[in-house]
């Protein structure tokens, strides 16, 4: 039960919050599975199970957004994290989780100034030549106020909440024991992997609470365009930038979601490449990319540049990862069915399915769009399609590899709508070669046939000092042996379970027919009532056998 598992009263509160909001929306069922009620009865709360009619309409998906939303910022960021699990939640569900929008009411700026003279190390106008105390926006984790510096340079001040990072860490301590009792309690879940996504979600906002490594990843990519003035990242301002604080430089430009309505002097089509060129860019010569360029992230500046800001969620690819994803896209590309279906049968090669149909169907799919033009090949809609198979055989991406679908998947959206005719696929072409050649180079090849080789060999230095370590402890009796079986400790807990069934029914019948043998001596002094109580303990009894049967679905 939840209770037992949560250990400490001090998340009770939020317990109570989240189950309430839960039944609210129509998911009590879920809440007494995971034993949320068990433990809000045992608080003394009451929960009403009965589903508001305003929400009978709903579909599942518009609930869980909605209920997402009430929950609070955690949740919110939550959602948007799911937002790029194509390969578990089917499209209507990825549709609702990409309207979650991370809003929040402003705070006055009076609440923020004791903070922020913290982290200044002084008053605001001391550090500021203008300050404007109403903020550009305000989300669910900070809010941002533009200013002036001395010298006349525009930046914006980001701004974390106060105290937001307690409930913040309360919220992820429950998502990650909830994430457990739902593996536990409710099988049909498991198949969307709540612990894992649990766990990426909990690194990804720890590290979104820290906007000095928010500086330090816009300063990585802007790193990368050293050369390349078009494509402009915000200056970060270190001697005011921390934890709670970040300046940067202000960026006014065309924000991506008035792309329709650009002015003359704008090349609509040159914007789309260089917007492609740099993601990328991004993703498959550095591995380092914003995981987020949504049109609210991107803006277009004069000169037909580009301009990213907010890199609060970046994503990483390996040189191995990368050079997985060039030959997935290049087999997409050059309708190589075979190469496509090798590459994510190793990707999903910890999770159960069947490789053979996964491979059948792959080897269909890829096969459909031959002869169709490079121009026309829909690359973003294709890898769409790939993870759909995915999760239509239960199948999963790791983490790192869904954030850049969905990343890619948003850049070709944007470069369509600025022009019809973009193609993204010949915009890669040139980056997916580059990364084949790399991995296949004769130097590379080297390198990791060298470092395979000092692997091995260190491997085989350590063996006898291991096998020793081995031998000792097997003498001293400390060799331990741990088998863990599923299936096997399910059949224990079923025996447990009919074993304390069995247990209350024979006390059950003993009461009957003693109580029986009671009310037929007739001595006086209470006998009769002793054996009206006995009676009354067996109804109890014959009820809770009754109740544990049919709660256990037999």
């Amino acid at each position: 039960m939840l209770w037992e598992a949560l250990g400490a009263a001090r998340d009770l509160g939020r317990v109570q919050q989240i189950a309430a909001v839960l039944v609210r929306y129509g998911f009590g069922g879920l809440v007494r599975r995971v034993g949320m009620a068990g433990a809000l009865e045992r608080a003394g709360k009451a929960l009403h199970w009965r589903e508001p009619e305003d929400l009978a309409r709903l579909e599942p998906a518009a609930r869980v957004r909605r209920a997402l939303e009430e929950l609070g910022p955690t949740f919110v960021k939550l959602g948007q994290i799911l937002a790029t699990r194509g390969d578990l939640f089917p499209p209507e569900w990825i549709v609702e989780f990409g309207k979650l929008q991370d809003a929040a009411p402003a705070l006055p700026f009076e609440d923020l100034r004791g903070q922020l003279i913290e982290d200044l190390g002084e008053a605001p106008e001391a550090v500021f030549a203008e300050l404007d105390p109403v903020p550009l926006a305000a989300a669910s984790l900070a809010q941002v106020h533009r200013a002036r510096l001395a010298d006349g340079t525009a930046v914006v001040l980001k701004v974390r909440r106060p105290g937001i990072r307690p409930v913040i860490e309360a919220d992820l301590r429950l998502l990650d024991r909830l994430a457990e009792i739902i593996e536990k309690e409710a099988p049909e879940l498991v198949r969307y992997r709540p612990r894992e996504v649990i766990r990426q979600f909990a690194h990804s906002l720890r590290r979104e609470l820290d906007f000095s490594a928010e500086g330090r990843h816009a300063e990585r990519i802007a790193a990368l365009f050293v050369g390349s003035p078009e494509i402009v990242v915000p200056r970060i301002h270190w001697q005011w930038t921390g934890e709670r604080l970040n300046v940067q430089d202000f960026i006014e430009g065309i924000p991506g979601r008035q792309a329709a309505a650009l002015p003359e002097g704008f090349d609509r089509r040159l914007l789309a490449r260089r917007g492609a060129d740099a993601v990328l860019r991004m993703m498959l010569e550095a591995g380092f990319f914003h995981a987020d360029p949504h049109q609210g992230n991107v803006f277009y500046l004069p000169g037909n540049r580009i301009a990213f800001i907010d890199f609060g969620m970046v994503g990483r690819l390996s040189e191995a990862r990368r050079f997985e994803v060039a030959t997935l896209m290049h087999g997409l590309v050059g309708r190589d069915a075979g190469k496509v279906a090798d590459v994510l049968l190793d990707w999903s090669a910890d999770s159960n399915g069947d490789a053979d149909a996964l491979r059948s169907e792959i080897e269909a799919f890829v096969d459909d769009y031959h002869g169709v033009p490079l121009k026309k090949l829909d690359l973003g809609a294709l890898l769409a399609d790939v993870v759909a198979i995915l999760r239509e055989h239960g199948l999963a991406l790791p983490p790192d590899l869904a954030l850049m679908i969905k990343a890619f998947i948003t850049l070709e959206g944007m470069g369509r709508q600025l022009d019809p005719d973009f193609d993204i696929a010949g915009e890669a072409a040139p980056f997916l070669r580059e990364v084949l050649l790399a991995h296949l180079a004769p130097r590379a090849i080297a390198r990791r046939g060298w470092e395979a080789l000092l692997g091995g060999v260190q491997m085989l230095a350590g063996l006898p000092q291991d096998l020793g370590r081995l031998l000792r402890a097997a003498r001293r009796g400390k060799l331990q042996l741990e088998v863990d079986v599923p299936a096997l400790k399910s059949f224990g807990d079923q025996l447990d379970r009919a074993a304390s069934r069995l247990t209350m029914a024979i006390v059950t019948a003993a009461l009957i027919v003693g109580s029986s043998i009671v009310m037929t001596v007739d001595r006086g002094g209470g006998v009769a009532t002793l054996g009206l109580l006995g009676f009354i303990a067996a109804m109890l009894g014959g009820l809770w056998v009754l109740i544990s049967v049919w709660r256990g679905g037999r």
